[in-house]
């Protein structure tokens, strides 16, 4: 359950169908009715926002769903897909102590590259771009314990 004051991400489909991202700080809660206010990053006032479309913001929480397998094929796109996820992560609102970005990157045996190192809050993590199980042509880009 959230509290009031949390940062929250909220992950919702926009106006024109595409996927939304949108952050804000919770400004209160509906007790059993499955709606939380939310006060979004620019906006006055509080949406409702339904509970099970928002995630608490945090390292391992901040992921992007990129198209195109080129970005993965070429050195040069890979080393650019840190800088969109630190991008995402400042929009976020996230405090990152330190990133050390890995060139472009590793690639394990399953298609899976490593681009990035970070610390924060004392904790290791490492910043990953994955081509999407159902469809390699979209490209997921998240932070997992390392």
């Amino acid at each position: 359950m959230f509290s009031t004051g949390d940062r929250v991400r909220w992950a919702t489909v926009g106006d024109d169908g595409l996927p939304l991202v949108r952050y804000g700080f919770v400004g209160d809660t509906t007790p059993g009715h499955g709606i939380v206010g939310v006060m979004l990053d620019g906006e006055i006032g509080v949406d409702g926002v339904d509970l099970d479309q928002l995630q608490p913001v945090s390292v391992t929480t901040i992921s992007l769903q990129l198209d195109g397998d080129d970005l993965l094929g070429d050195a040069d796109l890979r080393c650019g897909l840190v800088r969109l996820w630190l991008a995402e992560a400042e929009s976020a609102g996230l405090d990152l102590d330190e990133i050390q970005p890995f060139g472009d990157g590793w690639c394990d045996d399953r298609g899976r590259w490593t681009l990035a190192e970070l610390r924060t809050a004392g904790e290791r993590y490492l910043v990953r771009a994955i081509p999407g199980p159902d469809d390699p042509a979209v490209i997921h880009l998240h932070a997992t314990p390392a």
